[in-house]
């Protein structure tokens, strides 16, 4: 019998309670907020999808594995399990681990990037764009038109252009190129996958031009599914398989363990050049640790080896991307104008057609993010004019090209009545939609200021 019904793969052993909050309550703590999600407490929270990032509930093997862990400063055996694992799943010689994503971009973009540098993705995530402007260089992004066209069906939105990639590096000169990256899935253009087509391009292009070529590969077993489903050629490959065909096109890549690691903490960075990994590995033991650990305790690196394997579960990716695209699917019958189709990890809401009659200038998506938890107790994320615009010389607000909110879906956190509890708050935004004022910045730092800026209704 074939069921309908996507079931999780797994019996919870464990439960955390969820503090429960009025509505009164919300309007206060968002006020003691400033009216950013990032500066909400836990506790105030009822269902959190700020992230996917480090939030995931690990499985009984790999808390078996942590009291395993090889807590020695130097060559322990849980460092040997986790350097075996990434070798055989990437197939990189050199392995730097470090304590989370962003240490290992700042440490390969830090070194690679300076004044005169272009770094080129078919979209650079928050953290990745902070660490390549604070070196002094620029991030230009350059998604395919489809992703632009957000109602749309393309089965790869999250493609590079490569036709403005040869212009680039043309314009550029190759010299002064960075290095090229690809992010798998594109996290900030909706989630949505990247094809191994367009991944074989972009390689052939940065071979032939002499560019680095690195993958962002923190969501790659999402992205393995999406490329055994959809694209032609792949359907009888391992979801492994195809995410290893992937690391096999590029110089090297960067992860953030805290997403299809499945743990709560860890990141590497791995890299096929010995003279760049040396460089590298320098850095890492003057910020981060030993090489070794960089970072990380013993009990990190046994979890994160064994989520490595485990995420590549066929039964595991099935119900996450099935469950992603149940909220996406209901929320898009209710009239919620959202990213189509679904990503992997998320479900991106289109604020600005949500909301029309708020200016960019005054933040529609912040003005969701906030809505989302008057009315349910749920944190979500702004991804737009908050997280990515700038300013002009005159300190005019220039706009970034959408404004989403992202719902992040914690993987094995979560259940079916949890998600139905979001889209019921979703049925009662869609009815005040039209009565939803904007916000005004008030307090912000220079890089990253959706993490601690200070807002107040407009």
């Amino acid at each position: 019998m074939q069921h309908k019904t996507i079931i999780e793969p797994f019996r919870i052993k464990s439960v955390e309670p969820i503090q429960l909050s009025t509505e009164k309550e919300r309007i206060e703590n968002l006020q003691e907020a400033h009216y950013n999600p990032f500066l909400l407490l836990s506790d105030e929270v009822i269902i959190d999808l700020l992230t996917d990032s480090g939030t995931s509930a690990m499985s009984s093997s790999q808390w078996a594995g942590i009291m395993e862990g090889d807590e020695a400063y130097a060559g322990s055996h849980s460092w040997l399990h986790l350097e075996r694992v990434i070798k055989d799943l990437t197939g990189f010689e050199f392995i730097l681990p470090t304590h989370q994503g962003r240490a290992a971009e700042r440490i390969i973009y830090g070194h690679l990037g300076g004044d005169g540098k272009t770094f080129i993705s078919n979209t650079h995530f928050d953290t990745t764009r902070a660490n390549i402007e604070f070196s002094g260089a620029e991030a230009l992004d350059i998604p395919v038109a489809e992703a632009n066209d957000m109602g749309s069906f393309h089965p790869f939105k999250g493609n590079m252009d490569v036709l403005k990639l040869e212009e680039i590096i043309a314009k550029k000169g190759a010299a002064n190129i960075g290095a090229v990256i690809l992010t798998v899935t594109n996290n900030s253009s909706g989630g949505q996958p990247v094809s191994m087509e367009n991944a074989e391009q972009v390689a052939e292009i940065c071979k032939r031009n002499g560019v680095l070529f690195l993958l962002d590969c923190c969501r790659i077993a999402e992205n393995s599914y999406f490329i055994n489903h959809r694209e032609a050629g792949y359907e009888n490959q391992s979801y492994r398989q195809i995410a290893q065909q992937m690391f096999n096109l590029a110089d090297g890549a960067v992860m953030s363990a805290k997403k299809d690691a499945l743990v709560n903490m860890g990141g590497f960075l791995v890299l096929k050049d010995k003279k760049l990994a040396d460089a590298c590995k320098s850095l890492l033991i003057i910020t981060e640790g030993f090489t070794t650990y960089g970072g990380l305790s013993g009990r990190d690196m046994e979890a994160m080896a064994i989520g490595l394997e485990e995420v590549f579960d066929p039964h595991y990716l099935e119900y996450r991307i099935k469950s992603t695209e149940y909220l996406g699917s209901r929320l898009r019958e209710m009239g919620v104008p959202i990213i189509w189709p679904t990503g992997g990890h998320a479900v991106y809401v289109d604020a600005k057609a949500l909301y029309p009659h708020i200016p960019p200038q005054e933040y529609p998506g912040q003005s969701l993010v906030c809505e989302l938890y008057r009315l349910g107790g749920i944190r979500s994320v702004e991804i737009g004019s908050v997280m990515f615009g700038k300013y002009d010389e005159k300190g005019q607000l220039i706009p970034a090209p959408m404004e989403l909110v992202r719902l992040a879906i914690p993987r094995r956190v979560y259940t079916q009545s949890h998600i139905e509890y979001v889209i019921e708050t979703f049925a009662q935004i869609m009815k005040e939609r039209e009565t939803v004022k904007g916000y005004k910045i008030t307090e912000e730092p220079e890089f990253l200021r959706h993490f601690t800026a200070h807002f107040e209704p407009a």
